[in-house]
């Protein structure tokens, strides 16, 4: 008899166990705090104004979150093993103005096409950026600082004042930003994917792993036999490849591009890196923060937008999110190391 109540106290008791451990780990998230702030600002904008949830409006949110979101991703990949990368909107820049360079030179051009050349070329600036930082063993904000300003001379000489326009391309191309899918839009839908195929990739594979080992202590790494030189390079091909991506999106999704296409675009994504709880000083944070971060950032700009705040006033709480969110993840960071070192006391 004591047995099977046993066996039924076990029984009730694993349910009610599994769902606080579910409860806790959501509530542990570090993307948490991002989805409640873009849920309550959400809100408070549509009660303000209802016309900001419009189906027009939801549409106009998703597109303005959508370049952002693919850069974050690649930022993100550098924050984790504590390096930055400021040149991206300038990268963005060059592949945006050789998309529209390629349409006016081959009108026929398959759209594929473009956006694997759009890619490589940046994967080829990215490279570049990489094979300084790792090579010359300077730190990456100095190196990319230099090539923002290289990349953007590049970009100035090349299109001096020369500008494409949306005319200038293929119909079909221009209709990736207008066309919708279950309410997304297409590029929209492009860069969810992205998002997922890198979190699988950061969360699911051995070199994805690794990157957030070079982020926590890139000695220790090397002891243990990763090639800290060799995935940093990587990270930094593949934050030139989705820049590229970004950039041919870019010039699908706006009216223009020329010399000053994504001037000061790269403070943005590293805010939004930030911002979604990825950790400036490395070791930690998601890719999947990085875009609800990209998304809170760009919501932000619309909704003070719709409620005709002053531009000013825009800028400044986006940087007190990033100050705050800097802050946050220090003071965590702070409590962690003390927790370790008492339990390591104990132990002894």
């Amino acid at each position: 008899m004591s047995s099977a109540l046993d066996h039924k106290n076990a029984t009730t008791t694993a349910p009610a166990a599994g769902a606080r451990g579910a409860v806790a780990a959501v509530l542990r998230m570090r993307e948490l705090p991002v989805l409640i702030a873009l849920a309550l600002l959400v809100l408070v904008t549509y009660l303000i104004n209802p016309l900001f949830l419009t189906a027009q409006g939801v549409k106009d949110l998703l597109l303005n979150a959508t370049i952002i979101m693919i850069l974050a991703v690649g930022q993100t990949l550098l924050i984790i093993t504590r390096n930055i990368d400021l040149s991206v909107g300038s990268m963005l820049g060059l592949v945006a103005f050789g998309t529209g360079s390629i349409f006016s030179a081959v009108p026929g051009v398959p759209i594929i096409a473009v956006f694997a050349i759009g890619m490589a070329f940046g994967a080829l600036l990215g490279a570049f950026n990489g094979a300084l930082v790792t090579l010359a063993k300077v730190p990456a904000l100095v190196i990319t600082l230099g090539t923002l300003y290289v990349y953007r001379g590049l970009n100035n000489a090349w299109a001096g004042g020369k500008q494409f326009f949306a005319g200038d391309r293929p119909e079909e191309f221009g209709a990736l930003s207008v066309n919708t899918f279950l309410g997304f839009p297409v590029i929209t839908l492009l860069a969810i994917v992205v998002v997922i195929a890198v979190a699988v990739y950061m969360s699911g594979t051995r070199p994805g792993r690794d990157l957030y080992a070079i982020g926590s202590d890139p000695d220790a790494a090397t002891a243990f036999g990763i090639k800290v030189s060799k995935r940093v390079f990587l990270a930094f091909l593949a934050n030139g490849a989705l820049a590229g991506l970004a950039g041919v999106l870019y010039a699908s999704r706006f009216n223009s591009v020329g010399a000053t296409t994504g001037t000061g675009m790269e403070l943005t994504v590293v805010a939004a890196a930030v911002v979604g709880g990825v950790a400036i000083f490395g070791g930690s944070g998601s890719v999947t923060g990085a875009a609800l971060g990209a998304v809170l950032l760009t919501t932000i700009t619309s909704s003070l937008t719709a409620l005709r705040v002053d531009k000013f006033w825009q800028q400044a709480i986006v940087g007190v999110l990033i100050l705050t969110a800097i802050i946050i993840d220090r003071v965590a960071s702070l409590r962690t190391a003390k927790k370790l070192r008492i339990s390591e006391a104990r132990n002894v």
